[in-house]
């Protein structure tokens, strides 16, 4: 069997600390992706949210414009 010494298990653990330092480094990039992401997605549903206010007020615009000119169908009998 090999011998095992302490440079050996040194060099190892400087390895395997290096890779450690680049998963975290690449962690941190998906994070901020993430948080981009959320914050885009926010944005949208609020935008989405104020369109269907909008549509809202037309709706009601609508039918009083129509109750106004008398164009309202009848209902069906």
């Amino acid at each position: 069997m090999a011998e095992v010494s302490n440079d050996l298990i040194f060099e190892v653990l400087k390895q395997v600390q290096q890779r450690l330092d680049r998963v975290d480094h690449k962690i941190d990039e998906i994070k901020s992706e993430l948080n981009a992401l959320r914050g885009h997605q926010i944005s949208m549903q609020q935008d989405v949210q104020n369109v269907y206010g909008i549509l809202g007020r037309f709706d009601v615009r609508f039918d009083h414009i129509e109750r106004r000119l008398e164009i309202t169908e009848a209902p069906a009998t």
